[in-house]
């Protein structure tokens, strides 16, 4: 009986493997979609793009094209990395992390003169406000070109969006340092 060969992927590789069933890509193309989305909720570097093609690579997952415009490369997933993926695809996604580095700055929001907090605080809501507004912009532009699985993360991250602000507008004068309305 063979060795059934090691498989597991981390859920950057897994979602390049995602995005190059559509067909080859580069790193830069695959950064550049991986921004647009999954952007929202899951962070990858160009340089991850990189390191993790060189992995995937490695193990036979996808094959790389000639360099062509711009000494780019695309990469093509192989049958190998289609059954990689479909195993991860099909695994439990296991619990959510929240690891949200405002709520840790809150935590210790003591610590913190009032003036700061609420600059702090600002600045936060105005980056949600802006995400917000981008994501309602992306969901008109794509009305009728998404797919129901595009349009139910982008609802998700509109709604995720929209309980921020709504989390902000409840947060007591004491945690603002809006003590104008205590």
């Amino acid at each position: 009986m063979e060795p059934v060969p090691d498989v597991s992927l981390n859920a950057t590789a897994a979602s390049l493997l995602g995005f190059l069933h559509d067909g080859p890509r580069t790193g830069w193309d695959l950064h550049a979609i991986a921004e647009t989305c999954i952007g929202g909720f899951w962070t990858v570097t160009r340089s991850q793009v990189y390191r993790e093609l060189t992995a995937l690579a490695s193990r036979g997952f996808v094959e790389e094209g000639s360099v062509g415009a711009r000494a780019q490369k695309p990469f093509t997933i192989t049958a190998d990395g289609k059954a990689a993926f479909a195993l991860w695809i099909d695994r439990d996604p296991g619990e959510a992390t929240i690891r949200h580095p405002l709520l840790l700055t809150i935590a210790f929001g003591a610590h913190l003169a009032p003036a700061r907090r609420a600059e702090i605080l600002r600045e936060h809501r105005l980056r949600h406000e802006e995400v917000l507004a981008e994501y309602r912009r992306q969901w008109e532009q794509s009305e009728g070109h998404r797919s129901v699985f595009d349009s139910a993360t982008l609802d998700f991250g509109i709604r995720y969006e929209q309980a921020t602000l709504d989390w902000f507008d409840a947060l007591p004068a004491e945690v603002t340092g809006d003590q104008a309305s205590s």
